[in-house]
């Protein structure tokens, strides 16, 4: 490639991928500002800078991001039960933005023309950083380097790029015994790649990170309770140790520490990426996974019926939303305003034991609820007749007696 002098602003996490494209951008002529964002992974940041500094960035930012993506994309994420395919809790997902605008902000601050990441050219991510880019600093040129022919037939896999970074002097946190890809957040950590591809093996035993396992969990579980405030968290209290959090990052941090404790949030999963392709994929989500089980009951506790119906649609189709990266777009915005509405009375608190693996609801309490335990009780009357179910019935019943009327009729007639 012809030398092109122009700065580029580098999605830097320190792995083999973005350590080997931080040199091979330099070979290539461009001034590489490294860019790190602080999401809650266990990382040695002054580390990742010296590293960076010494791989030949000119500028190398670290940027501390854990309370904007609690407040502003995990707590949106929480509002709206959201999940992909039923199972999946988009860890890595929700950081994506939140990741990418912070990355436009220090180009367009630099005056840095480009911007490049280490995504591949089968995964998500690159859809996810790359739409970010474009909606939020136009005519942005993107550097993907596992895009480029240049690059990728030339390192076209890891044993290609330990090579390179063997002969380039370039420290690595993975190694070949472990060659699967690691992305881990104050969210989650997710496992792709390696033995992983080969569906019908187990994962091995020590691949997990975040979480004990269940087996070898406390054998007491532990009592939470979690307050809600139009259905984001604002209080967790032990019951066990009278421990109580109010902030928002400690309260998800802490949520962590205790489904970790208990090996809650594990799963294994074959998805669909959103270029058309299935991946199999382990995480593990032990805050997200006590928060769904919570906000779940809350909602439906205060809830009408039919907004419920309707919120649970929307609360669908942003899940899909944000896996695919849109996050940003007008319908994901209006998508999350109309969720936000909908939590206006969604408050008061839910009780839990999380134990061996498992998240057990307990109760719930609220003033602000459409349940009505007089209207309810089989012990008492409230202001309701019993005798008007039997029109009720009666009027339902009808368009069931049609069709089955229809049935029988078309089978006379054959």
């Amino acid at each position: 490639m012809e030398s092109v002098n122009r700065k580029v602003v580098l999605a830097y996490s320190g792995g083999l991928d973005t350590s080997c494209i931080l040199v091979w951008l330099i070979e290539q002529g461009y001034d590489v500002i490294a860019y790190l964002a602080n999401v809650g992974q266990d990382e040695d940041f002054d580390a990742a800078r010296e590293k960076a500094t010494k791989l030949g960035a000119k500028k190398v930012f670290i940027e501390d991001l854990r309370e904007t993506l609690v407040e502003e994309y995990l707590w949106p994420a929480v509002q709206a039960n959201a999940i992909y395919e039923d199972r999946y809790l988009l860890g890595t997902a929700i950081a994506r933005p939140c990741i990418a605008k912070r990355q436009v902000e220090i180009a367009m601050a630099e005056g840095a023309e480009y911007v490049s990441h280490g995504a591949t050219g089968k995964g998500n991510d690159q859809v996810r950083f790359e739409l970010t880019y474009y909606t939020l600093y136009p005519g942005v040129k993107v550097v993907a380097p596992w895009k480029m022919p240049e690059f990728f037939e030339r390192l076209p896999g890891r044993p290609e790029l330990f090579e390179y970074a063997k002969e380039r002097n370039i420290p690595l946190p993975v190694t070949a015994d472990k060659p699967w890809s690691i992305d881990a957040n104050l969210i989650h950590v997710s496992y792709e790649g390696g033995v992983l591809e080969n569906t019908d093996t187990q994962g091995p035993d020590d691949i997990w990170l975040m979480t004990t396992s269940p087996k070898d969990s406390p054998n007491e579980p532990d009592e939470l309770c979690i307050e809600f405030k139009r259905g984001v968290p604002v209080r967790v209290t032990n019951n066990k140790d009278s421990t109580d959090v109010t902030t928002p990052l400690d309260i998800f941090t802490y949520l962590n520490t205790i489904g970790s404790r208990h090996g809650v949030g594990r799963i294994d999963i074959v998805e669909n990426r959103r270029i058309g392709m299935k991946c199999r994929a382990l995480y593990e989500t032990p805050g997200g996974e006590i928060l769904r089980h919570a906000h779940l009951d809350i909602e439906n506790f205060t809830l009408d019926k039919e907004l419920r119906k309707i919120k649970s649609y929307l609360s669908e189709r942003f899940g899909e939303m944000i896996y695919d990266g849109l996050w940003y777009s007008p319908k994901c915005e209006f998508t999350r305003k109309s969720i936000d509405q909908s939590q206006e009375y969604v408050e008061r608190s839910v009780m839990l034991s999380i134990f061996k693996g498992h998240v057990y609801v307990m109760s719930r309490k609220s003033n602000v609820t459409v349940y009505n335990q007089d209207l309810v009780s089989f012990e008492k009357g409230g202001n309701y007749d019993p005798v008007d179910a039997a029109g009720y019935i009666k009027v339902a019943s009808l368009r069931l007696a049609e069709y089955s009327r229809m049935k029988k009729s078309t089978k006379q007639e054959q």
